[in-house]
């Protein structure tokens, strides 16, 4: 049997910590630090994108000349007034992001000097936010490829912002001469910008030789039309652009832990830069819980940041829910330990699931449904094996996306 009083808490932990990054209030208050003396165009791509561009429609009021946004399928709230909403595909890029994105160039098309564009940008633009240098089939292939390979965020943006027109600096550089100011919600531990979506408004740090590296470690297979993308420098400098970073993975930290302790729980933080296997995070959890387990106190241990997972079965799932899972194990019969891992856009993986919850009883209760847990975990099959046990977390799309938080408890 579950853990009832666990499991509420670590629910109302991660809520609560979500709803405390919701890009509104932080949109709104960034905006007033700037001004607006000539005409403003409103761009916003990514999973916060209608919330962040709502948010600032409403602060501009009448400044706003116009505008076009582009988010993930689902995640568009209705209309915004003078701004088109366009929704896309993510991971992977598909025609419906990339007519939005045509709509944000058309939109910035021959702009003047007296003229600003408001880029509004979270997590997931990499993938909405595109005008590829190659076919979409190829560009789709190459993605699958690094995803299944277990590249992290950055040696997949540093290969993905070679391979476009808008990436790496280059949207920056179309808008020109028009300034160019960017306010970005981050969903990449330690917040460099120019990774962040792959920085379409910064200049970009990274170099073609490790671009060609990822390929080559990873053994991505490529055409010759990306090869020769993948040798051709991007924008360095960008004179007339700003950015602002407006949350990230350390506000979401900082929330979960206020509400660990507004609960009455001790909270810990292990890492906001969490970039490992996902299911080695999940066993180094369980091995912490046990550690600590005996203490007598409530205890929390909070992570934040993206696992990976090296894809080789078929089945469904989600790093967050592959992290829960393996952390079952670890934790098999201790009654007063959970663990909770939890996308803070509200989708893990190609699935309906933010995430996944697992306590001392997970274990127990696979056995009874007749699931290997090890076969389970060799098949990649989080979702399914969670869901026959009731550990699915299921949020909807929460409107922000500032990477993921794990939260390991000791009632």
């Amino acid at each position: 049997m579950m853990n009832d009083s666990l499991r509420r808490d670590a629910e109302a932990i991660v809520r609560q910590a979500i709803a405390a990054v919701s890009p509104v209030r932080a949109v709104e208050k960034a905006l007033k630090g700037f001004k607006f003396p000539g005409p403003v165009y409103l761009a916003a791509a990514g999973k916060a994108a209608w919330k962040m561009a709502d948010a600032a429609a409403r602060t501009l009021g009448d400044k706003l000349t116009a505008g076009a946004i582009v988010t993930k399928y689902g995640h568009a709230e209705g209309a915004i007034p003078r701004v088109a909403c366009y929704e896309g595909g993510h991971p992977v890029p598909d025609e419906g992001g990339m007519a939005g994105t045509r709509a944000i160039l058309d939109l910035t098309r021959d702009l003047r000097g007296e003229d600003t564009v408001l880029f509004l940008l979270s997590g997931g633009g990499s993938a909405l936010f595109e005008k590829p240098l190659i076919p979409l089939t190829e560009l789709k292939d190459m993605t699958d490829q690094m995803l299944s390979a277990g590249c992290d965020i950055t040696e997949i943006n540093t290969v993905r912002k070679r391979l476009s027109a808008v990436k790496g600096g280059r949207f920056a550089a179309w808008c020109a001469p028009a300034r160019v100011i960017t306010v970005v919600l981050s969903d990449v531990p330690g917040d460099p910008v120019d990774m962040i979506a792959s920085g379409p408004t910064v200049p970009d740090r990274s170099t073609c030789a490790e671009a060609l590296e990822v390929i080559r470690r990873y053994g991505i297979r490529i055409g010759g039309r990306a090869e020769q993308c993948l040798r051709t420098e991007t924008p360095k400098e960008l004179p007339d652009a700003e950015t602002l970073i407006i949350g990230s993975v350390r506000e979401l930290c900082r929330a979960a832990a206020d509400e660990c302790r507004a609960l009455g729980y001790e909270p810990l933080l292990l890492t906001d830069r969490l970039c490992c296997e996902a299911k080695d995070a999940g066993s180094f959890l369980a091995g912490i819980v046990r550690t600590h387990a005996s203490d007598g106190r409530k205890t929390a241990f909070l992570a934040g940041g993206e696992t990976v997972v090296h894809l080789s079965g078929t089945g469904l799932g989600g790093r967050n829910q592959e992290m829960a899972l393996s952390a079952a194990r670890g934790i098999a019969g201790i009654q007063n330990a959970a663990v909770i891992c939890v996308g803070s856009d509200g989708t893990d993986g190609p699935t309906d699931a933010a995430g996944g919850y697992a306590d001392g009883y997970t274990l127990s209760a696979l056995k009874e449904k007749g699931l290997s847990y090890d076969a389970v975990l060799a098949d990649h099959d989080a979702y399914h094996a969670l869901e026959a046990v009731g550990g699915l977390i299921k949020t909807g799309p929460t409107g922000t996306n500032v990477n993921d938080i794990a939260v390991a408890l000791i009632g």
